[in-house]
């Protein structure tokens, strides 16, 4: 049996896959593909909706509820999943879907002050999944014990200062120089914008030994979650990092 790999992201790790045997075969490559594909559907669909809604009203004020309902649910979904791995073939497509409104909203907002932006950030989203598809089938990045170690440090390490950031904000500290559009805020996040697309590499790994351990079918709907939960992270990282740079024009 071959041994799991482990990844950086939370909902994709070895322990997914405990007490799964040969046995239990059903999850399969183009599966997870399939299911991947259409929690897309489901964030893409819920995202024009709440898109449509501001460019019909031109205020925030109409998108921002469901802004708050998407992030709040997508997150409860998101921890009722990672918990609760045999529910994923429901809770992966609510997820999806309440993403896509958070989504939706939030990239609304923004292209109302940096006109194409939303465009671009999706663009750079998938071609950068794509790329990384093809590196990681045909071998060019090898996923070695060195590359997971340190892959999961470094997403640690921008979790963790996350954190500190946010707790810090409510006594008044704030990290000027990495949130603002010089230098030093474009270069932290094109960092953080490498580091999420290496997640991908680490996660179609884990995908991969799921399928050759014999998962059950149900961990389909879960592989394919946790590559959205991926997805969004780095759409949401491009998106801040071409903020930035449109910040200084």
């Amino acid at each position: 049996m071959a041994q799991l790999m482990r990844t950086s992201n939370p909902v994709l790790n070895e322990k997914r896959f405990e007490g799964f045997g040969e046995l239990d075969s059903g999850m399969t490559l183009q599966g997870t593909v399939n299911k991947t594909g259409l929690l897309l559907l489901c964030s893409i669909a819920t995202a024009a909706w709440t898109w449509h809604l501001f460019t019909q009203s031109r205020s925030a004020a109409t998108v921002l509820p469901w802004m708050w309902i998407g992030s709040i649910g997508g997150l409860v979904c998101a921890l009722v999943t990672v918990f609760k791995k045999e529910w994923s073939p429901v809770t992966a497509p609510a997820y999806a879907l309440l993403e896509g409104l958070a989504l939706g909203a939030f990239s609304s907002i923004l292209e109302l002050r940096f006109p194409g932006i939303a465009i671009e950030s999706v663009s750079l989203t998938f071609g950068t999944l794509l790329v990384l598809l093809l590196a990681y089938r045909s071998g060019l990045i090898p996923v070695t014990q060195k590359l997971r170690l340190g892959i999961v440090a470094a997403t640690g390490a921008v979790m963790l200062f996350y954190l500190l950031q946010f707790g810090l904000g409510f006594f008044g500290v704030h990290f000027t120089s990495i949130n603002g559009s010089g230098p030093i805020g474009i270069g932290f996040s094109l960092i953080v914008v490498g580091i999420a697309a290496l997640n991908l590499v680490l996660d179609f790994d884990f995908i991969e030994n799921g399928v050759r351990m014999g998962a059950p079918k149900y961990m389909e709907w879960y592989g394919a979650f946790g590559l959205m939960v991926t997805l969004v992270w780095l759409y949401l990282e491009i998106l801040r990092l071409l903020t930035k740079i449109r910040g200084r024009d």
